[in-house]
């Protein structure tokens, strides 16, 4: 086994700690971090480069062959004290493995025939917008756009998506504007997802073509301005006193809709 590292000194271990913390240490450094054995593999096998693999001495014994199949040339794997895991923790009983991730370049929205797509306005949850990414990832929604939305690099939005924000098309736009002019050259007709019950029933909708709904912040929904201009309004219908959903459970049932 390779030398133990213990010192919380150690400068990967207080990079970890740093990009663990702050959204402006991400953004400087262009590294984000995971923690999880399963969420570490799918980070191998799949697109973000792995600049440092972080494991405990007893993940280590435990996980270590299982990791070490992975083609690591261009990754430092670490093996840290276990009270030293348990401290860079952000889970209260972690696995013990680590990683730091370099994000991903930029890339142009690209749309497909009848693309199915999903745009998150003013989300703050992370917890609703790593489901959001989940849910899109099973329902095979072909990409995700945000708009004013939590970091979608903080450690919580990317538990949440148990490695779905590796598989899916994920276009973080800046302002309102840039973001409808992304998706009116892309020919995508949009519909806000409002509570109003003049707005057309979601289960009556006809989606052809290629097609965008818009979800809004947890709280306040879909500013009115922004939901005008959508080519439509649409509502899920609902029974009883109940008149609005929490926003990854809406954005489920929205995208089932489109998908069907």
């Amino acid at each position: 086994m390779e030398n133990i590292i213990t010192s919380k000194d150690n400068p990967v271990i207080k990079l970890y700690q740093k990009l663990s913390a702050s959204k402006k240490e991400r953004l400087q450094y262009g590294l984000f971090v995971l923690e999880g054995l399963r969420i570490v593999e799918d980070a191998l096998r799949e697109a973000p480069k792995v600049t440092h693999l972080i494991v405990t001495k007893q993940a280590y014994e435990r996980f270590g062959d299982e990791l070490l199949q992975a083609d690591l040339r261009d990754t430092k794997t670490l093996v840290i004290s276990n009270e030293l895991g348990n401290r860079i923790a952000s889970t209260s009983t972690t696995q013990g493995v680590f990683a730091i991730c370099a994000v991903p370049e930029e890339k142009a929205p690209v749309f497909t025939e009848n693309g199915r797509y999903v745009v998150l306005f003013g989300l703050q949850d992370p917890g609703n917008v790593g489901m959001i990414i989940r849910t899109a990832d099973a329902l095979g929604i072909d990409g995700i756009f945000m708009c004013g939305c939590c970091d979608l690099y903080s450690p919580k939005v990317i538990r949440s998506t148990m490695g779905s924000v590796f598989r899916e098309s994920i276009y973080i736009i800046s302002d309102e504007e840039s973001l409808f002019a992304v998706l009116e050259s892309g020919g995508v007709t949009t519909s806000a997802a409002v509570i109003d019950n003049d707005a057309e029933k979601v289960t009556e909708c006809r989606f052809t073509g290629r097609q965008a709904v818009f979800i809004g912040n947890e709280g306040n929904g879909l500013p009115a301005a922004t939901a005008r201009r959508c080519d439509r309004r649409i509502t899920i219908p609902m029974s009883g006193t109940i008149n609005s959903l929490n926003a990854a459970m809406a954005a489920g049932i929205l995208m089932w809709e489109l998908r069907k």
